[in-house]
């Protein structure tokens, strides 16, 4: 069965732009869309690894209810695990929530060590306060290394070199045999390691072990001293039927990405370690995630377009651009039903003959299009082509 989730009465925001090479990501339309995985005339295969490994990727599907592993490359190569670390600090807390030794309204005391963590932060001020749900909320969607921090003070008497070594106890008791835990946060520490297997196992734990808490993983915003928090995990909203869990960076770790989605009864955890940009990072996950589920007989989730309606499409992997969610507006000249599909690389365009661009009762060179955010996709009828835009920012494709 899948976690509970709740409804925090958040709002999210679809911002940003999209790469030189894009998959959709956000569309507005009156005909339907069926999101596949596309490469662009990217490759994602794996560069020679340097000290750290960025660029060779370690990956790792699971199913969540029976432990399968559906795919695996790298699985055991340590790295470093940036703010994934984060999991394993969540973990300790709803672990002790659901111990009674904290409550979600108590305060957390903020030192002047926590206080000091950087880069990614709620700008906690030292001998301030914030409650255990404020720092559980933090630590989620800002990835916030101060909160993060002054809770693993809270769970080890202030002492975070203490809450390490019991972050790493829990790992060894899970079964994370590769991975050594340095500080709450996963600020860069040569000692900090761990796997992608290792992440999937601790990310099955977290979903079946604490079912009520769970719902934190999906929260899109929440309300902190007056200002909204947004969460950054871009599968939130590009990949359908994703619920969490957490994003990592560092310079060494490269791009690191925890995701589990569900279709039907059907929950899969997927490891990304090492990716070279947030964009390859997203697409590689919706590729592993796709092929997990169909090995699983589950078909790939299908969102149809509802005009006026926003629907979470996918993004591909590039060198530019990012992977937070962009407009698509897809245009349509005639009346009919129109079908846009994503399939091998190309955008492909099927509509009734009747309603094909320079047919009868139609006008050459205004076919259907995809407007993107920064980038264009112009679907070519039959018969007749869509305008043709000069731009460095936009991206063609020849209906198949």
């Amino acid at each position: 069965m899948a976690p509970g989730s709740k409804d925090h009465g958040l709002s999210s925001q679809a911002r940003g732009r999209v790469g030189i090479k894009a998959r959709l990501l956000t569309a507005v339309a009156g005909v339907p869309i069926w999101c596949g995985v596309v490469f662009l005339g990217v490759s994602l295969a794996p560069n020679a690894a340097h000290a750290q490994y960025v660029g060779q990727l370690s990956t790792f599907i699971m199913d969540a209810n029976t432990g399968a592993v559906l795919q695996q490359s790298n699985p055991d190569l340590q790295r470093y695990p940036a703010s994934l670390t984060k999991l394993m600090t969540l973990y300790l807390a709803f672990d002790a929530l659901r111990q009674n030794r904290i409550s979600l309204d108590q305060a957390v005391p903020v030192s002047s060590h926590a206080a000091s963590m950087e880069p990614s932060k709620l700008d906690l001020v030292p001998g301030s306060y914030v409650t255990v749900e404020q720092a559980i909320l933090g630590l989620v969607t800002k990835s916030a290394n101060d909160a993060a921090c002054a809770l693993g003070e809270l769970l080890a008497q202030g002492d975070e070199q203490q809450f390490a070594q019991m972050m790493t106890q829990k790992a060894r008791s899970l079964g994370m045999s590769n991975t050594t835990f340095r500080n709450a946060s996963g600020l860069p520490d040569s000692e900090q390691v761990s796997t992608a297997r290792d992440f999937a196992t601790l990310t099955r734990h977290l979903i079946l072990d604490f079912p009520d808490q769970y719902h934190y993983f999906s929260v899109p915003a929440f309300m902190f001293h007056g200002r909204e928090v947004m969460n950054h995990d871009p599968m939130l909203q590009i990949y359908p039927g994703a619920d969490g869990l957490k994003t990592g960076y560092t310079v060494d770790a490269g791009r690191n990405l925890v995701t589990s989605a569900v279709h039907g009864n059907v929950r899969l955890i997927g490891v990304v370690l090492g990716a070279r940009t947030n964009p390859q990072r997203s697409a590689v996950m919706a590729d592993l995630l796709d092929q997990g589920f169909a090995q699983e007989g589950v078909p790939v989730m299908a969102r149809p377009i509802i005009r006026g309606r926003r629907t979470p499409l996918m993004l591909a992997a590039d060198s530019v651009g990012d992977d937070r969610p962009a407009t698509a507006v897809v245009h349509r000249a005639h009346s009919g039903r129109h079908m846009v599909r994503l399939r091998g690389g190309r955008v492909v365009m099927r509509m009734a003959a009747s309603h094909a661009p320079g047919a009868a009762g139609g006008h050459a060179g205004h076919g259907p299009r995809v407007h993107l955010t920064g980038a264009r996709v112009h679907l070519t009828g039959a018969t007749a082509a869509a305008p043709r835009h000069h731009s460095h920012s936009r991206s063609r494709f020849q209906k198949g």
